[in-house]
């Protein structure tokens, strides 16, 4: 009798303490856990900073604890586990992309329960995604659902054999999670900026907005949803973007875990009753959030708590996770990194410190040059601008052992006309005014966009910030045997990048306003069209990857140092510097300034005269 006294008594005592929490908890809620932009980080960066070998335990953990849903209360609420996309692309773990799957496996080996598709899943065009999500699928293993509602139509006969593996797998517009009670509906998106970041994807991009209202209503109508979560590799910067724009334009939509431009939110973005979130790229962090809906007839919609936990050397890595890690490691080896004499960590160099990005930039550049003159010998043709934009820069040198994985992370995106992982580098010529506009975009418009800024070697420019808009730029010369030659116009001058950022040197007429333009062309002046004819192959005819190339030039340092700037910023607001030398942007706007004070000049002059004849 006195036992079950007892045991009453506990019950009691645990009923009371869970009763306050329930009845703080503001209506309806939900824990979410999210990623975004993991891009294959099995492992800690140089940095000591990421790694699904460290998110699986900090997942597991973080399911575990209540939701803190304020005035010192927690309570446990179901909690779902997402990721907006670019999961693959970034690490040697890519290189089996099309073969093993590794990425959807591991994310369904920490139980993520939906994710969506980024640009760079269509990194190796239709045929790899297509390879990759066969392959996910016939692994057997646990698999996260895949949800796209707006880039499934193909719009290239090739791309047919993505849709059939998207439909055989099956990725669909959304998917609804039933967890304690809850019905969670989530469907995926792609933006305008990560369709045109996939050049090669061959898929139709349906207007988000439009695809989102058709969604969201389809959830409506059919599945009694609590919650609606959009997986959007779109994107949000500075508090707007096109995630912005699309909780403008959408109702219905509670929170919005926006990817693609590796934004970092402190705190969620609120437009009506949506909230935008985002965490930051590479598994540096882990998002969490909890969500809730009151119980009233508008529903509103707020949260309790929102984090951003570092995966940091704080959290011990999980054994399934590094075994499984260590298995697909063991395959890059054998199946991609055998036929270039390399392993994932053979130390290839040393660096005394840390690079920046334009060091690392700049270096690339460097090897490209030099990898280039190594194959062609006798036939080299003089480079004039080794060129590597930001945007495909993934990482940067970092002080001490450089190793083979390190090398690739740095150039670690796409693949080549040969379907292997890796953009390899290509050839084309532009003109000398071509090249100077190149330079201008990078002193003008990489400030509004810094994927654009150009970094390399062979070619220099000096520029003024302060200067007028697009003649920004007041000195440049091609750097060759230890002279400066001066540019001209019409003459043609080679070129070489990887096979994406030759691609997109014809898309500078848009991203300059139109003000500017780049026509990439071949020897004889006629514009490239198939940038592939311009793939710059080796002795043995193989493609000559970008990763390769720095890998390589690393290889043959014994230690790395910081190569000479290729651009300098001079800033300075003499009047005789904003001005001199001249461009026509800025005699356009000189010119439209002093026909306005002319007008003004008459103006005053004729009211003057009025007033005297008065």
């Amino acid at each position: 009798m006195k036992r079950l006294s007892a045991l009453a008594l506990s019950v009691l005592l645990l009923v009371g303490l869970a009763a306050p929490a329930q009845a703080n908890a503001p209506g309806v809620g939900l824990t979410v856990l999210f990623t975004h932009d993991t891009h294959d980080r099995f492992y800690p960066d140089a940095g000591d900073r990421g790694g699904y070998t460290r998110l699986a335990t900090l997942l597991e953990e973080q399911r575990r604890i209540p939701a803190d849903v304020g005035g010192g209360s927690a309570f446990s609420y179901p909690t779902v586990t997402v990721d907006a996309g670019d999961f693959s692309m970034g690490s040697l773990f890519q290189t089996i992309y099309a073969v093993d799957a590794p990425e959807l496996r591991a994310l369904g080996a920490m139980g993520y329960d939906a994710v969506t598709l980024g640009n760079h899943e269509f990194d190796y065009r239709p045929q790899g995604l297509a390879d990759m999500l066969t392959a996910a699928k016939e692994s057997g293993e646990t698999l996260p659902a895949v949800v796209q509602a707006n880039y499934r139509i193909p719009k290239e006969p090739g791309a047919q054999v993505a849709a059939e593996a998207m439909d055989n797998y099956p990725v669909t517009d959304y998917t609804v999670i039933e967890r304690d009670g809850l019905r969670v509906a989530v469907f995926g998106v792609m933006g305008v900026d990560s369709d045109e970041c996939a050049p090669m994807s061959g898929m139709t991009l349906e207007p988000v907005a439009e695809a989102a209202k058709r969604v969201v209503a389809e959830i409506r109508a059919k599945e009694e949803p609590d919650f609606i979560i959009c997986l959007s590799h779109t994107g949000t910067e500075e508090g707007k973007g096109e995630d912005y724009e699309l909780a403008k334009a959408v109702d219905g939509i509670d929170l919005i875990i926006s990817g693609h431009t590796h934004t970092t939110l402190p705190e969620p973005i609120q437009v009506g009753n949506t909230l935008i979130v985002s965490c930051g790229p590479y598994t540096r962090n882990l998002g969490r959030i909890t969500i809730h809906k009151k119980v009233s007839p508008d529903h509103a919609l707020s949260y309790s708590e929102y984090r951003l936990i570092p995966v940091d050397g704080s959290v011990a890595p999980d054994p399934g996770m590094e075994a499984l890690a260590q298995s697909l490691k063991a395959k890059v080896n054998e199946n991609y990194l055998s036929r270039f004499g390399l392993g994932y960590d053979q130390v290839i160099t040393r660096a005394d410190q840390d690079f920046t990005t334009a060091q690392t930039g700049d270096l690339i550049g460097w090897a490209y040059i030099e990898t280039v003159k190594g194959i062609e010998g006798e036939n080299y043709v003089p480079i004039a601008f080794a060129v590597a934009p930001d945007g495909v820069i993934r990482d940067r040198i970092r002080q001490g052992d450089v190793t083979t994985s390190q090398a690739f992370d740095i150039l670690s995106l796409g693949s080549g006309a040969d379907g292997s992982p890796g953009y390899p580098l290509v050839s084309v010529y532009l003109t000398g005014k071509d090249l100077k506009n190149a330079f201008e975009v990078d002193a003008s418009v990489s400030a509004l966009m810094p994927a654009a800024e150009l970094f390399g070697a062979g070619s220099g420019w000096t520029y003024n910030p302060h200067r007028m808009f697009l003649d920004r730029v007041t000195a440049c010369s091609i750097q060759g045997e230890g002279r400066q030659v001066n540019i001209e116009d019409d003459k043609l001058y080679r070129v070489v990048a990887d096979l994406y950022s030759g691609q997109m040197l014809s898309t500078v007429k848009d991203k300059s306003f139109g003000l500017l333009s780049i026509t990439p062309r071949d020897e004889q002046g006629n514009e490239v069209a198939d940038f592939e004819v311009r793939i710059i192959h080796d002795e043995k005819g193989e493609e000559v990857k970008a990763w390769y190339a720095l890998a390589s030039y690393l290889e043959g340092q014994e230690r790395v140092e910081p190569p000479a700037a290729s651009k300098v910023a001079e800033p300075s607001r003499n009047p005789v510097r904003l001005l001199i030398p001249m461009g026509a942007p800025t005699a356009v706007a000189l010119l439209a300034v002093l026909l306005i004070l002319a007008l003004a000049a008459l103006v005053v002059r004729g009211v003057l005269r009025r007033r005297k004849r008065r």
